[in-house]
């Protein structure tokens, strides 16, 4: 059974706060009833892992002993019972709680602000229930990907085809909860379009099951779908404890290729007439000249991977057109190899620990824009970030497409001049002032071109303040239902950019 992964050893012991919010202590008497309830941890090294994630500039305060907040406690359930009587009790009490499972996410989502309880969720395992002729699959929230993807695989031959980066250090859950993407997208959706209903726990212990898991039908009319409201809800709304997913054959035939464009903009055009012409080949990537260098070294051209999988007479005719289409724009035709090479890569992320070592700020962020502004989205994110004091490189490639557009997948990077690698010689404050300016120009850049401000890594704490106006008068709305569903607002508190009773929390670069 697979596990979560530490980002990056801590710098020094113990381990302390780096934001400092309000924190609620779990005293003796609450701490005897929520071991009533399940097995309960208050180990300082438990304390110290459950405070983080793998949030890009937490890895920084990490090398200096720090996380970004601690909780009080944290609580191991088994099933759904015991997550529905210690929420009960946290309920009761006041007491925030943080859901929390792999802890992949890189935006602070699973950071227990204001201390009191994490729920690690990765004790709810168990056995799959397949529905071979539906190709419906009953996953518990804490199942690993692998994990999923083995049985599945091996049992039943069958497939989600949710494939994330994180794979191997995320769960079925926080997959829901943060409403996200598989590297294969393009043929199977995203997690929001295998969901087909849920079991989730509310704040005050009520269990509730949308979509199939309540005996619903396939495209129900059945009123709203509540199944879309916890999806990407980041544990505000309601805990996660198990998904109906919906899944696929095993793959009977495969293809691969690659093309080089002049620019970015040749390249998009052409999976634009890919998508409109009804082809959905699995994977579309296509890599800016500066990551065509870094990651193919292949200089002067922008580098599109492919790969489709399949029955064979729908992979031939989508990657057939693609190649139409590709050759149409005027690309070269490169080596098959390529893909390969992505495949092979494609989750390793030791870099980020090497770069942090080295003083360097860095981090990624993915936008997703119609077709009609995506080249827009490009120049213009890539020419603002590349402006600040400190850039050393910002770079992208699209990552996902759809009929109606496609994710950017931004990548940034920055040391203050003159600062020697990893000797911590830039001024107080820098890393997180250089970070907080390059979100900042990332989302103005998003809300001029018309971009969502988030595709698939969520919200967490650091795309908080910018909710509200993604939002507009919809925010209202979110704020409404998380009055209704957590009066005592305990879930997750300080996330989604939504109120919180507990106060405030400094958000990197906005109080350096």
């Amino acid at each position: 059974m697979s596990a979560p992964t530490a980002p990056i050893a801590f710098g020094r012991t113990p381990v302390g706060e780096h934001l400092g919010g309000r924190r609620v202590e779990v005293g003796p008497e609450l701490l005897a009833e929520l071991a009533s309830c399940c097995p309960i941890d208050t180990d300082p090294a438990t304390l110290a892992e459950h405070g983080r994630d793998w949030w890009p500039i937490a890895l920084h305060w990490a090398l200096e002993g720090e996380v970004p907040a601690l909780p009080s406690v944290v609580a191991r359930p088994a099933t759904v019972d015991e997550v529905s009587a210690l929420l009960a009790v946290c309920d009761r009490a006041g007491v925030p709680v943080t859901a929390a499972a792999g802890r992949s996410g890189v935006c602070g989502g699973s950071v227990p602000v204001h201390g009191g309880v994490v729920l690690d969720c990765c004790g709810l395992t168990g056995p799959l229930v397949v529905d071979d002729a539906s190709l419906l699959v009953d996953a518990p929230a804490g199942v690993f990907g692998p994990d999923l993807e083995d049985e599945l695989r091996g049992s039943h031959g069958l497939t989600v085809g949710h494939f994330p980066q994180s794979m191997a250090l995320s769960t079925v859950g926080g997959w829901v909860a943060c409403r996200g993407a598989g590297q294969y997208s393009t043929r199977y959706g995203k997690i929001e379009d295998m969901v087909a209903g849920l079991e989730v726990v509310l704040a005050d212990g009520r269990v509730v099951r949308t979509g199939a898991m309540a005996g619903a039908g396939p495209r129900s009319a059945t009123g709203p779908d509540l199944t879309q409201l916890f999806v990407g809800s980041e544990g505000t709304l309601g805990v996660i404890t198990g998904a109906r997913l919906r899944a696929h054959p095993l793959p009977d035939a495969e293809r691969r290729a690659a093309f080089g464009f002049a620019s970015f903009a040749d390249g998009l055009e052409a999976l634009r007439r890919t998508l409109r012409r009804g082809a959905t080949p699995a994977v579309l990537r296509l890599y800016d000249e500066r990551e065509s260098a870094r990651s193919f070294e292949v200089d002067g051209s922008n580098v599109l991977v492919a790969l489709d999988e399949g029955d064979e007479a729908v992979v031939g005719a989508a990657m057939g057109i693609l190649g139409e289409e590709c050759l149409r724009a005027g690309a070269a035709v490169l080596e098959e190899a390529l893909v390969g090479r992505w495949l092979e890569h494609r989750n390793d992320v030791s870099a980020l620990e090497a770069v942090t070592r080295a003083g360097i700020v860095v981090d990624t962020v993915e936008l997703s824009a119609p077709w009609s502004s995506l080249a827009r989205l490009y120049e213009e994110a890539v020419a603002s970030v590349g402006a600040l004091d400190g850039c050393l490189v910002v770079s992208a490639h699209e990552s996902h497409a759809y009929l109606d557009g496609a994710c950017l997948y931004f990548t940034f990077a920055g040391r203050a001049a003159g600062a020697a690698a990893g000797a911590g010689a830039e001024e107080p404050g820098w890393a997180e002032r250089f970070y907080a300016a390059a979100w900042d120009r990332l989302m103005a850049a998003a809300r001029r071109c018309g971009a969502s401000i988030s595709h698939h890594h969520g919200v967490g704490l650091v795309r908080g303040r910018f909710v509200a106006e993604a939002l507009g008068g919809g925010y209202a709305v979110l704020a409404g239902l998380k009055a209704a569903l957590d009066p005592s607002g305990i879930l997750n508190p300080g996330k989604l950019g939504l109120p919180s009773p507990y106060g405030e929390v400094p958000e990197p670069g906005a109080v350096a």
